[in-house]
């Protein structure tokens, strides 16, 4: 299953959300959320700086990352940027494709 991270920020009325009910009830939320689509949470970790969460899912694919990703931003309370994750695997295989590119300017 694909896996994805979510880089969240919350707006003021967001943190304050979070100061009320705590972080653990984000936690609850976003994996309801991802068990809902047929999904998993991963990992949850709230963090210091210009982004407020961190937080991997497996998702079964782009459509159901993409309901998160409306969902989540269509709240106001909460931007999420996201990121689909590679195994190296992933990366492996990629290294092994043949792709015909033309810089700019050749």
């Amino acid at each position: 299953m694909p896996k994805y991270l979510f880089e969240a920020s919350y707006s003021p009325q967001g943190v304050q959300g979070i100061h009320d009910k705590g972080g653990t009830a984000r936690v609850d939320a976003v994996n309801q959320m991802a068990e809902a689509l047929g999904g998993k949470l991963e990992s949850f970790y709230f963090a210091l700086g210009d982004v407020d969460a961190y937080v991997t899912v497996d998702l079964p694919d782009n459509e159901a990352v993409t309901a998160c990703a409306l969902a989540v931003n269509a709240s106001g309370l909460v931007t999420v940027k996201t990121v689909q994750l590679l195994t190296p695997a992933e990366v492996d295989s990629a290294a092994k494709l043949s792709a015909d590119y033309r810089p700019p300017g050749d």
